[in-house]
């Protein structure tokens, strides 16, 4: 029996309907070359045999009596065919990459809470999805784990216990048999005894450190107020934007991956690190779209950030993270100085926070701890608090390290790494980034009410990047008129597909995209051939002239497909065609 910890057991006194504390992540996978069989059946005997390895997979919670303190681990076998999960995604999935029929089915599968009786975990197998490129079977898989169990870099370990770095299985070590039963229930005594027990260490491991625990807070402040009078500090209330509100029973998804050695390279060329790149495309990408709806707070978001307390090497299945806050800086209009902006954020919460890890608890004593949170979490809910009191941050952003070379799960490679996260009332919207081989694979996750355009934010950090690319780096020459052009439309291209994705079935998309990818094709040309400002007049002219036309004709086409999939064909009078002028 393993009492949880503070941390770990607020996911679950935290948790309701319109709050699920769990986590995981949407993967795509590609089967072997001449695949036959059901994927989930192999998936099934692949966990059967990694459960030894795996301790958060075979562990329910037990119960303290009246719910006096938190409850404990104890030992459990998971039944594979409950915890593993087959399910078969609408016939659409079969053309394109099958990602948004995915991603709807994240977005209703992660309101719905995990069996607190059984183990916190459960997998999804999606079937349907048509084939890889080079003609291969292609399953999606996603997977739930509640935060009471693992945090980002505890997730991380248990995936490099299940998956593997070649399509065939690596042999584990056999482990011996336990001699007694897979699950020992403990007596209400024995219960008691633990928690008090708990209890009484909590406490004077509490009054042991407390007098370093004030001297480093103090210092921590100080350091915070300096920031401050040099005109920078993270510490201050956060704009209010819709995303403040209180979250209810429905999610929305969107997944989007980004270069991750592209991203390394031009963080270095900037100075910046991969975290303070990710923070700069999420805000430039919230800048946009607010902008977009004319809802733009004038003072910058605020991002609540997970920084980790884990000791180098520390693979144990509990939550040692805490909270930080940076400004993303979106009110700044230049990316250069967004950059800018966001690298001092950062530095000023690594400042304030690197003395803090030492002393900031993952846990704590908990009798009547139960009683009170849990209250206090309803009363929040169903009043809305979320809706009227000030907000120290917008939304949340993390950045989990994940496994740089490609990965197997039961002998399928997996292709993508979304990360699928939590939202909580006054924060309802999530952004969960992890790096996986050589992308940087990010996973938003939104009320579904809040934010239900969810996927145009996850577009919008595709263009942030692309602006991100065209900065000039440092000592560079200004960019050349064929640079204007090309980020010019670019930038045009972008927009136009996002109105096409939105507007358009798949059978005209593909106009949309042959538009794009002639007007970027034009912009180099006009540039190479023109001075910087006769490109832009010309630009500015037939750019537009070219989206118009161009939507006008995708619009036609879905009013000539939508009449003639309802109009009954006549036999007695032949259709007449309008000629063309």
């Amino acid at each position: 029996m393993n009492h949880l910890s503070g941390l770990d057991a607020l996911f679950l006194h935290l948790e309701t309907p319109q709050m699920p504390m769990h986590v995981g992540a949407l993967h795509v996978l590609e089967l072997p070359a001449g695949y036959r069989g059901r994927f989930v059946n192999d998936l099934r005997r692949h966990l059967k045999s990694r459960l030894p390895v795996a301790p958060a997979l075979r562990r329910r919670l037990w119960w303290m009596p009246l719910n006096l303190a938190n409850p404990a681990w104890i030992d459990a076998e998971p039944d594979l065919r409950e915890h593993v999960v087959e399910l078969r995604l609408p016939k659409t999935a079969r053309h394109g990459s099958g990602m948004p029929e995915l991603e709807a089915e994240v977005g209703r599968l992660h309101a719905v809470l995990l069996d607190r009786e059984r183990p916190l975990w459960k997998m999804h197998v999606f079937e349907g999805l048509g084939p890889s490129v080079e003609g291969r079977r292609r399953v999606g898989l996603y997977t739930q784990l509640h935060h009471a169990a693992v945090d980002g870099q505890a997730a991380v370990a248990l995936a490099n216990a299940i998956l593997d770095l070649t399509p065939q299985p690596r042999t584990l070590p056999k482990v011996k048999a336990a001699a007694r039963s897979p699950e020992i229930v403990p007596g209400v005594v024995e219960m008691l005894r633990s928690a008090f027990g708990a209890e009484v260490q909590q406490v004077a491991k509490i009054v042991r450190e407390l007098p370093a625990t004030v001297g480093t807070l103090g210092g921590a402040a100080s350091r915070a107020l300096a920031g401050r009078d040099k005109g920078f500090s993270n510490v201050t209330l956060a704009p209010r934007t819709p995303l403040n509100v209180s979250v209810g029973v429905g999610r929305a998804f969107a997944a989007v991956s980004l270069p991750l050695n592209e991203v390394r390279l031009l963080g270095r060329a900037h100075g910046a690190t991969i975290n303070d790149m990710v923070l700069m495309v999420c805000g430039s990408a919230l800048r946009r779209y607010f902008g977009r709806q004319r809802n733009l707070p004038r003072k910058s978001m605020i991002a609540a950030v997970p920084i980790s307390l884990r000791e180098a090497g520390d693979a144990s299945s509990d939550n040692q993270a805490s909270m930080s806050l940076v400004s993303l800086g979106t009110h700044l209009a230049d990316p250069l100085k967004r950059l800018a902006h966001v690298r001092a954020a950062t530095a000023a919460m690594k400042d304030t926070m690197g003395a803090l890890k030492g002393v900031l608890p993952t846990d704590y004593p908990s009798i009547g701890v139960p009683w009170l949170l849990e209250a206090a979490t309803k009363l929040y809910g169903k009043a809305r608090v979320a809706d009227r009191i000030p907000s120290v941050a917008n939304l949340v952003i993390s950045n989990v390290p994940g496994p740089a070379a490609p990965l197997y799960l039961a002998g399928a490679r997996m292709l993508t790494n979304h990360p699928t996260s939590i939202v909580v009332h006054g924060l309802a919207l999530n952004i969960t980034v992890q790096s996986y081989d050589q992308s940087l694979d990010f996973g938003l996750m939104a009320d579904a009410l809040a934010m239900p355009d969810v996927r145009l934010l996850a577009e919008d950090i595709r263009v942030a990047f692309d602006d991100l690319r065209a900065l000039p780096l440092p000592g560079d020459e200004p960019p050349s008129a064929g640079d204007i052009a090309r980020g010019v439309a670019r930038r045009a291209g972008r927009e136009l597909e996002q109105v096409v994705n939105l507007a358009v079935p798949k059978s005209v998309v593909d106009a949309a995209r042959g538009a794009t990818a002639f007007g970027s094709a034009m912009g180099s040309a006009v540039g190479q051939t023109l001075g910087s400002t006769q490109a832009m007049r010309l630009l500015g002219r037939v750019v537009p002239d070219m989206a118009a036309k161009t939507v006008g004709s995708v619009v036609g086409g879905v009013r000539d497909t939508v009449s003639k999939a309802t109009r009954a064909p006549r036999a007695s009078a032949p259709a007449k065609r309008k000629r063309s002028r």
